[in-house]
C-alpha cells in the first residue's frame, strides 16, 4: 500500500511495481483529480482518493508500506504538518520517495527566488521557491537515506530539484 501526497493527473501510476496493491491518492486540486481520472480508470492498481489535505489524512497509524511525494512540499499550506502526518501513517521502517525544487545553493539564485516567490505563490496555488525538501523530511523525523540534489535545464530559480530516499524511524 502506498500513499501519494500530491497525486496530481496521476502521471506515477504507470512507474508502481506489481507489488502494490493499492495507492491512496492525496489531492487538493479538482482540477488534478479530474485530468487523472483517464489514468486512474485504466490503471491495474485500484487508487483510492484518501483525502484532500495532507495536513490531516484519514488513515490509521502506520497502514502505509510506503509513500512518494513529487512537486508538492512547495505547496502544501503547513508542510511540516503534512510530513509528520505522513510519517504517522506510515509503517517503521517504510521508505518516503521525493523528487522536490526548493531553494538553489547559490546565493545570487537564491536572492532571485526570494524575489520572485510572492509572485510566485500567488500565479502557482501557493508555490514556495524557498523551501529545503531534505531540510522539512529531516526535520519530522525521518532519516534521510540518500539525495541527490541538481539544476535541471531551465530557468534556475525554478529548476533546483531533489530527489530523495527517507525511511520512517523504527
Amino acid at each position: 500500500v502506498v500513499i501519494e501526497l500530491g497525486f496530481g493527473s496521476g502521471l506515477n501510476i504507470s512507474s508502481y511495481p506489481p507489488e502494490v496493491t493499492l495507492v491512496h491518492a492525496i489531492e487538493p486540486s479538482k482540477v488534478g483529480t479530474s485530468l487523472s481520472a483517464e489514468r486512474v480508470a485504466g490503471s491495474r492498481i485500484p487508487i483510492e482518493f484518501s483525502g484532500l489535505r495532507g495536513e490531516s489524512l484519514p488513515l490509521a497509524d502506520g497502514s502505509c508500506d510506503a509513500a512518494l511525494c513529487t512537486f508538492t512540499m512547495c505547496t502544501i499550506p503547513d508542510v511540516d504538518a503534512a510530513m509528520l502526518e505522513l510519517r504517522r501513517v506510515l509503517r517503521p521502517g517504510a521508505p518516503f520517495h521525493f523528487l522536490e525544487h526548493g531553494t538553489a545553493p547559490d546565493e545570487n539564485i537564491r536572492r532571485w527566488q526570494h524575489r520572485l516567490e510572492p509572485l510566485q505563490k500567488r500565479l502557482a496555488d501557493g508555490c514556495h521557491l524557498t523551501r529545503d525538501p531534505v531540510e522539512i523530511v529531516r526535520n519530522a523525523g525521518f532519516r534521510i537515506e540518500s539525495f541527490e540534489s541538481t539544476y535541471v535545464r531551465g530557468p534556475k530559480p525554478w529548476v533546483y530539484f531533489t530527489f530523495g530516499r527517507a525511511i520512517t524511524p523504527q
